[in-house]
C-alpha cells in the first residue's frame, strides 16, 4: 500500500464557545507552526465555524462541520445545507457520526443522502463507520459500506474519506488495540478494492476513532493501514492534540 499523508480530524461535539474557539487557535497555532506532515481539520460547532475559519486564516489548518442536511434549502427547521457550510469557509463534515446514529436516528440512507449533498457542495466527507458493540464488526462494517458509500462513482468515492469508529470505544478510555483497529482497516480497504478497484483502495484515507490521546496514538499510527485519526475528547485541549499532530510518522522527513 501507498504511504498516505496522515490527516488528523479534531471533532469538538458540543464543546467551545466562540471565545474559547479564539483561544484554542492561539495556542495550538504556536504548538504546531508550519506543521507540513499531515494534514489537519478541525471541527467546532456551528456557532463556532465563523471564529474558527478566522482564526485559521493563513495557516494550513482547515476547517470542518460535523453534520449537514441533505437538502440546499427548504423547510427543515433547525438544520444547516452544505453550501451554506461551504460559504461559511469550511472545507469538511463529519457524516454518519455514531452518536448521530445512536441518539437523532441517522441511517445509512440518510448518511449517504449527506455524503452526496456535501460532495455537491465541493465539501470532503468524512464518512464514518464502525460497529456498536464488540462482535459481528466485519458484517456491520461491510452493511455500513454497502448503505452509505456503495452507489457512489468511482470519482465521487476519489473525494472522501472514511472513519472507522467502533462505538464502544468512544469517549470511555477503551480504544481498540492497535492490531484490532488495523484489521478493521484493512476489512475496510478490501471492501473499497473490490467495490472501486486497487487505485481507489490505495488512495483512500481511513481513520480511526474512539478514545485516541497521547498515550496510544503513536502505537495505533503505527498500524500501516490506520491513515489518521478522528479525535474527540483529546482535541479539546491544545497540547494534547498538537502532541498527536506533531508525530513523527512513517511518512514524516
Amino acid at each position: 500500500m501507498d504511504i498516505l499523508s496522515p490527516l488528523f480530524v479534531g471533532n469538538w461535539k458540543m464543546h467551545k464557545d466562540a471565545a474559547a474557539t479564539a483561544s484554542f487557535f492561539e495556542a495550538f497555532r504556536a504548538l504546531i507552526g508550519s506543521q507540513s506532515r499531515c494534514d489537519v481539520v478541525v471541527c467546532p460547532t456551528f456557532l463556532g465555524l465563523e471564529t474558527a475559519v478566522g482564526a485559521t486564516r493563513g495557516s494550513g489548518i482547515r476547517i470542518g462541520a460535523q453534520n449537514l442536511h441533505w437538502a440546499k434549502e427548504g423547510a427543515y427547521t433547525g438544520e444547516i445545507s452544505g453550501a451554506m457550510i461551504r460559504a461559511s469557509g469550511c472545507s469538511h463534515v463529519i457524516v454518519g457520526h455514531s452518536e448521530r446514529r445512536k441518539y437523532f436516528g441517522e441511517t445509512n440512507e440518510s448518511a449517504s443522502k449527506k455524503m452526496v449533498a456535501a460532495l455537491d457542495a465541493g465539501l470532503t466527507p468524512i464518512v464514518c463507520i464502525g460497529e456498536f458493540e464488540r462482535k459481528n464488526a466485519r458484517e456491520v462494517i461491510a452493511e455500513q459500506f454497502s448503505g452509505c458509500m456503495g452507489m457512489l462513482a468511482p470519482g465521487q468515492f476519489a473525494k472522501i474519506a472514511i472513519a472507522y469508529e467502533p462505538f464502544w470505544a468512544i469517549g470511555l478510555g477503551d480504544a481498540a488495540a492497535p492490531a484490532m483497529a488495523g484489521e478493521a482497516h484493512r476489512f475496510i480497504r478490501n471492501q473499497v478494492r473490490v467495490k472501486f478497484g486497487e487505485e481507489a483502495s490505495r488512495n483512500v484515507r481511513i481513520l480511526y476513532g474512539g478514545s485516541v490521546k497521547p498515550v496510544n496514538a503513536e502505537e495505533l499510527l503505527a498500524e500501516p493501514e490506520v491513515d489518521g485519526f478522528l479525535v474527540g475528547g483529546a482535541s479539546l485541549d491544545p497540547a494534547s492534540f498538537a502532541s498527536i499532530v506533531n508525530l513523527r510518522t512513517p511518512s514524516a522527513p
